[in-house]
């Protein structure tokens, strides 16, 4: 019997590599001699990088750049070959602020644009952006200012590049921008366009610390500057993804936007791993409406072979997501065995997990005719 793990993490609580090892765990005990593999994964959002790092051999790496309030910040990177990985959620991360400190409009992702020309100068030919988690929308303009882009309103004044500027936006000057060798990707988690009712404002700004009073005008923002870099960007699936971050590499580095966990099942050799698998457990902290739009645990069940069973297990369930199945899953455990405060849940996931593996195991060898032992 081959038993795949490939959870994501769960958020606020256990990274992918724990959730895979306590997986593996409760399931070797009802499965012992079974081929179990752990292969954690991520879609794009933060902690892709140190899950991919887990089976794929990479050097990591330090440059200093801006951070996410223009001071010296020390960035993380990871790289073989000649590409190179890094995640915009270690430069200005949601997790990184309380909700009282969140100012999406304020913080900066100069670093970012600037990290990728330090890249460029040392000879790395591919770059790979993950723009999930993120803290800001500021429609990526933080990230082409570091390229070397500048903003500037109607009077001809210097902008700052960050989102409380956008609506200012009357030109992009480009004549410091140095010429762009390196082919540069947009890693996304999400699905949703730039703009309008499922755009990066109105859906991930309140998370991200939006005023209601400030959805619409900073959608329309939005709108305003990309009328100036390209018109057809906003209404380009992922193009909403980090705050708009997406977007920008599209338009002002000339990249490609890709999805998140198609990239890392790619990275991972998944097609071959999962042809002879009997089970894939996947699985993320909540089970909801943006996982049906193709997060980890949906990516994975759609390449999934018709061979294999795909069950969840999850931190949470929306009670609005009701058939799994439509989506190639057969079936999703949340881990909460009983109502509690989210500190709770989160200070329990662990114990809380292991119980739930270790059930779905159980059930999963009596529902089958014959046992594995």
């Amino acid at each position: 019997m081959k038993i795949l793990m490939m959870p994501d993490s769960f958020k606020s609580s256990l990274s992918a590599e724990k959730v895979a090892w306590i997986l593996g765990e409760s399931f070797s005990q009802v499965f012992p001699s079974a081929q179990i593999e752990l292969l954690p994964v991520g879609d794009g959002g933060e902690g892709t990088l140190d899950a991919l790092s887990q089976n794929v051999t990479m050097k990591e790496e330090w440059q200093t750049v801006s951070g996410w309030d223009g001071q010296p910040f020390s960035m993380r990177y990871m790289h073989f070959q000649e590409q190179a990985f890094f995640e915009m959620a270690d430069l200005v991360g949601l997790p990184m602020f309380s909700e009282e400190q969140r100012r999406p409009l304020d913080f900066l992702t100069v670093g970012l644009g600037e990290l990728v020309l330090q890249l460029q100068t040392m000879g790395i030919k591919k770059i790979y952006i993950g723009i999930g988690g993120s803290a800001t929308v500021d429609g990526g303009i933080g990230f082409a200012a570091g390229l070397g882009y500048r903003f500037y309103d109607k009077a001809g004044h210097l902008l700052q590049p960050n989102g409380r500027s956008l609506a200012k936006i009357a030109r992009i000057d480009d004549s410091n921008v140095p010429m762009l060798t390196t082919e540069i990707y947009a890693v996304t988690d999400v699905k949703n366009v730039l703009c309008g009712e499922a755009g990066a404002s109105y859906v991930f700004g309140p998370q991200k610390g939006l005023k209601s009073e400030e959805l619409a005008t900073t959608d329309q923002a939005l709108r305003q500057v990309y009328d100036l870099v390209d018109e057809k960007l906003p209404d380009v699936p992922g193009s909403g993804a980090g705050g708009g971050l997406a977007a920008s590499i599209a338009g002002f580095a000339k990249g490609k936007i890709i999805h998140g966990i198609d990239f890392v099942l790619d990275v991972l050799a998944f097609d071959q791993r999962a042809e002879a698998a009997d089970l894939i457990i996947v699985g993320e902290g909540k089970m909801d409406q943006q996982s049906m739009a193709g997060k980890a645990p949906v990516g994975i069940a759609q390449r999934a072979p018709e061979t294999s069973t795909v069950i969840a297990i999850c931190g949470s369930v929306d009670q609005q997501v009701l058939d799994f199945s439509d989506y190639g899953i057969t079936a999703c455990f949340p881990i909460i065995g009983q109502p509690a405060s989210l500190d709770e849940a989160l200070e329990k996931a662990e114990v809380n997990l292991q119980r739930t593996g270790l059930n779905v195991a159980r059930l999963i060898k009596k529902a089958r005719s014959q046992s594995f032992d």
